[in-house]
């Protein structure tokens, strides 16, 4: 089965994107289309890049980075939860996205953003970031407003829109990693080095 990680990519005390994380897996894990695993970066206390060697060469050295990489390599596709600081994604989730190369490449991802007007400019970002990874970045996002999602810019209550784009979201992050499933299977080589 398609195997999905939802990374909440907020660490701040008091951070909101806690509620929308938890209102995006309980969504999720009423579908039959796929698994979901929440994965909260709290839980992973990766420091700044501290790799000498590029991500793209796999020669991990940190017990830190092989950690993270193990866990990225077991998913399909992502749904990345961020927060929009400074019309830009969170540092922390960046820095996660940063230490790792081939875990990322070939498969789905999807944003649900927040902020004032909604995280769009994170998710933009977040595009820019997936291309350069090799991953593909479905067409919907959703857009949680302080103003219009939250009560009193704190407490998560989204609007009745948001469910049904979730659910697309949701929906095209599986179908993009099922059809990204065979370029992630590693290459089969005969005896003589051929395929």
């Amino acid at each position: 089965m398609t195997n999905i990680a939802i990374i909440l990519g907020s660490t701040r005390p008091g951070r909101r994107g806690e509620g929308v994380a938890k209102w995006v897996f309980e969504i999720a894990h009423q579908r039959t289309d796929a698994s979901f695993e929440l994965i909260d970066l709290a839980n992973y206390p990766l420091p700044h890049l501290d790799e000498p060697m590029p991500p793209a060469m796999g020669q991990y050295q940190n017990q830190h980075t092989k950690d993270w990489a193990a866990t990225i390599s077991r998913f399909d596709g992502f749904i990345f939860v961020t927060p929009e600081y400074n019309h830009s994604t969170s540092g922390v989730l960046k820095n996660a996205i940063d230490y790792l190369f081939a875990e990322w490449n070939n498969k789905a991802m999807g944003v649900v953003s927040y902020g004032v007007i909604g995280g769009a400019r994170a998710a933009e970002h977040l595009r820019l970031i997936a291309g350069e990874l090799k991953m593909a970045d479905v067409r919907t996002n959703v857009t949680l407003s302080l103003i219009t999602d939250f009560v009193n810019f704190t407490e998560f209550v989204p609007s009745g829109n948001q469910g049904p784009a979730l659910e697309t979201l949701l929906s095209e992050v599986i179908a993009w990693s099922d059809a990204l499933a065979p370029l992630r299977k590693p290459e089969d080589t005969s005896s003589d080095g051929r395929r």
